[in-house]
């Protein structure tokens, strides 16, 4: 139920947290980040893959799966809660993140990516068939692995992935065709200031927004410029074309299971009816309250929880 005030997010204003400094952090969110995962990266079709693993391979497997613009640094404050009992890991995909960026980039190439990951850092390896998570974006190459590979997953898991109707869908690509390169800030402090949630929101944990913000960023030297920049490809949706979702949506070849923030700006009653209409009738739906579209900011104990109850 969304009958409670909330503060409305302002786009255009630097989100609370970045700076020189960085803010307070409960013991949770130090144990967390303290838990350092394996780096590496994984060869895919001829490109890099930052690839990060937690827990002891043998366990059950758990791959995380990051959003457009994210990184798998996104997850590195929550995958340790599920590294006791699972073998977990996280990728960055192609064009975001440390991950090598492509001339063309497709839905089925990311799907490829995830199964690599996969396989690379021993999630087959368990006693039972991994479980894919994947958060807004990436809950698309989820449902299509459901959808064409389900059959080597045990769950698939979406967490405010905005399935659209179709107009909706046309909308958002005239948005993204809209770009422009990344700009380069002449400090880290002038970069991180700049820091924005897309889409906006407000979030009370300016520790977490704050170590986004720095894991967003990298360093370059001429001729990229000088200073510190963005670690996305702007240009990846220019070469990127999806299809409708919702055919996939109807046919896992396993079990499926998403979750939804309450208070999400991307997930529309519209939208969640039909998903509802379509998905099968066993799908597990779980609506977070209070969350925003990134649960993992603003609610992500409450996102622990709710994984954590899926993966019994």
């Amino acid at each position: 139920m969304n009958d409670r005030p909330t503060r409305e997010p302002d786009p255009l204003a630097p989100v609370d947290g970045p700076g020189r400094s960085r803010p307070d952090a409960p013991e949770w969110f130090r144990a967390a980040l303290a838990a350092a995962p394996e780096r590496s990266f994984t060869e895919v079709a001829g490109a890099r893959i930052e690839t990060l693993a937690w827990g002891e391979r043998g366990r059950p497997g758990l791959l995380l799966l990051h959003g457009n613009g994210a990184h798998a640094d996104w997850w590195s404050f929550l995958a340790p809660f599920f590294a006791g009992e699972h073998r977990v890991a996280a990728l960055s995909w192609s064009g975001m993140g440390g991950s090598d960026r492509r001339e063309l980039y497709a839905l089925d190439l990311f799907v490829e990516e995830a199964m690599a990951v996969a396989e690379t850092t021993g999630l087959f390896d368990g006693p039972a068939a991994p479980v894919f998570a994947g958060h807004s974006f990436g809950g698309f190459p989820v449902i299509q692995a459901a959808a064409t590979l389900g059959g080597r997953l045990r769950l698939a898991i979406t967490i405010d992935t905005p399935v659209f109707l179709t107009e909706r869908r046309s909308e958002r690509r005239k948005v993204r065709d809209d770009v422009r390169p990344n700009r380069v800030y002449p400090t880290l402090e002038a970069a991180l200031a700049r820091f924005r949630l897309e889409p906006a929101q407000p979030c009370d944990h300016p520790y977490i927004l704050d170590h986004i913000a720095r894991t967003s960023l990298r360093q370059v030297t001429p001729p990229e410029g000088e200073g510190w920049t963005w670690r996305f490809d702007p240009y990846l949706w220019q070469a990127y074309r999806s299809d409708d979702p919702l055919p996939a949506l109807a046919r896992p070849l396993c079990p499926l299971a998403m979750i939804a923030g309450a208070r999400s700006a991307l997930i529309h009653p519209g939208d969640l009816g039909r998903v509802r209409a379509i998905a099968p009738p066993d799908t597990r739906f779980v609506e977070i309250p209070e969350a925003h579209h990134h649960i993992m900011i603003d609610q992500p104990l409450a996102l622990v929880a709710a994984l954590r109850a899926l993966l019994a």
